[in-house]
Parts: structure tokens; C-alpha cells; sequence
């Protein structure tokens, strides 16, 4: 793992609500520069909200969210601009321009976040395409003619379009099969070691949590239960954290885990 830094996300006191439904209640977490934290926990939880929130998406009721020591909240579009140049987003279901190939997809945030067009354009796109480990013909491929798990890796493309310092992924494993699964728990890691990235991960995949995930957060009824290493958590005497960890799933994906190390 590289050197872990100060904050660079901190969230203090957070509420969040629909109506009369309690989404978060006095949510405290924070992700250190060079880590790679995921958030986990039942659906419903409110683990993609909490992401949509911290990238100005949505707002929630009260609280305090700063990326990069800035407060997001109440940010205009216009005044969030500067800050999501500096993070890249990988949502669930990939969010790719259909009618657009790969290469397009990803100069399109080239083009219209830094004035980058053209054959140039081409060619950053080319070099983001192969840093996720897809082949060169994949380019000019649109997303209708890749695999589930080639779609995954032209996502990641496209949120690493402006060089982020700060990289979001969304369920990044889910609806893969598992040897798709494996190939991008290590992606996020040499990701994550060569570009010197911070990665916010959401994820329910327990095999990437053990072999990618420096530290956990763990959310539960609006609620955090708990933030630690994956190692320090299967052990602990919370019911519903031991559960999650500790089930029969979770005990393969430990064992599996400690195999490949």
C-alpha cells in the first residue's frame, strides 16, 4: 500500500432523509489520501446515496461534506466544476453513450472538460483505453458489442479521461462472473499504485473487499457500525457486522483471500 495521507474526503455528522424515511443519521467517515476505502452494506442502505452526495449530486438535509478540504454542499454547478475535474466516476451500470464507441466516449470528457479534440484527443483516449487493460480494438467497439466486463473497463476509461487525483466506483464487480470479478480487483489496485490514485469504492462483492479494500466502512440502518481492514472487522463482536463478515460467504472469501497471498 502506498504512504496514506491527510483527508481527502470528510464527512461529519451527515443526515439524510426522503420524506419521513431515514436515509443517514449522524454519518462520520473520512478517506485518507492513497487509500482505497469501500463502503459496505444491505441495499437500501444508503451507500449510493452517500456517493451522489459527496459528488454533488444530490444534497442531503444537514451535515458536512469536504472533498479536498472544500465543502461540497450548497455548491452550484457552475462552482463544483473545478472539483470534478480532479475525480473521475465509474457508476453501476457504466452510464456509456450508446451511440458512441468507446474512444468517443471517453474524448468526449476530454473535449468537453479540457478543450481537447480532435487527433490528440484520439490518442489520451487510446492511452486511457489500454490503462484499464482492455485491447486497442476495443476503441472503436461501441458498448453494445463488448462483453459485461470489457463495458466495466471502458467506464473506468472514461473516469480516468482528466488524470483524477480521486476515483469513484459504483458496484464496480457486479453482475460479472467471477474471473471478470478477479481481473478487476487487480485493476483497482495497479490503478491505485501507479497513478498514485484515492479510490471510494461501493461494493456488496466480498472477494473484493478482501483482495483490494484498505479499509471499510460498514453502513446499517442509516448508521456507521464500524470503519476498519477487513482482518480487524471478521473479528468483530458486533451481530450484525460478525454477520456480514463472518457468514459463510464471508469466510470463503477470507480463505480464498489469504490463498492468493
Amino acid at each position: 500500500m502506498n504512504g496514506i495521507g491527510p483527508a481527502v474526503i470528510e464527512i461529519e455528522r451527515l443526515n439524510t432523509r426522503f420524506g419521513a424515511a431515514v436515509v443517514h443519521e449522524d454519518v462520520n467517515l473520512a478517506v485518507r489520501r492513497g487509500e482505497i476505502f469501500a463502503l459496505v452494506g444491505a441495499s437500501g442502505c444508503g451507500k449510493s446515496t452517500l456517493l451522489r452526495e459527496i459528488i454533488a449530486l444530490q444534497a442531503p438535509v444537514s451535515g458536512s461534506i469536504r472533498v479536498f478540504g472544500r465543502e461540497v454542499i450548497g455548491l452550484s454547478d457552475q462552482a463544483a466544476l473545478p472539483l470534478r475535474r480532479r475525480w473521475g466516476v465509474m457508476f453501476e451500470r457504466g452510464a456509456l453513450f450508446s451511440s458512441l464507441t468507446v474512444a468517443e466516449n471517453v474524448g468526449m470528457v476530454l473535449d468537453e472538460h479540457a478543450g481537447v479534440s480532435g487527433a490528440l484527443a484520439a490518442e489520451l483516449a487510446a492511452v486511457k483505453i489500454a490503462l484499464t487493460g482492455l485491447p486497442p480494438d476495443a476503441g472503436p467497439k461501441y458498448p453494445s458489442e463488448l462483453s459485461g466486463g470489457m463495458r466495466k473497463r471502458a467506464a473506468l476509461a472514461r473516469a480516468l479521461a482528466l488524470d483524477p487525483e480521486l476515483l469513484f466506483l459504483d458496484e464496480p464487480t457486479a453482475g460479472l462472473d467471477p474471473l471478470s470479478a478477479v481481473g478487476i480487483d487487480e485493476l483497482v489496485r495497479q490503478l491505485r499504485d501507479a497513478l498514485g490514485l484515492t479510490i471510494m469504492m461501493v461494493t456488496h462483492d466480498l472477494d473484493l473487499l478482501w483482495r483490494a479494500a484498505d479499509r471499510v466502512g460498514v453502513l446499517h440502518e442509516g448508521r456507521v457500525l464500524g470503519v476498519d481492514t477487513m482482518e480487524d472487522l471478521s473479528r468483530s463482536d458486533h451481530p450484525l457486522v460478525r454477520e456480514y463478515f463472518y457468514g459463510p460467504r464471508g469466510r470463503a472469501a477470507r480463505e480464498q483471500a489469504w490463498k492468493q497471498r
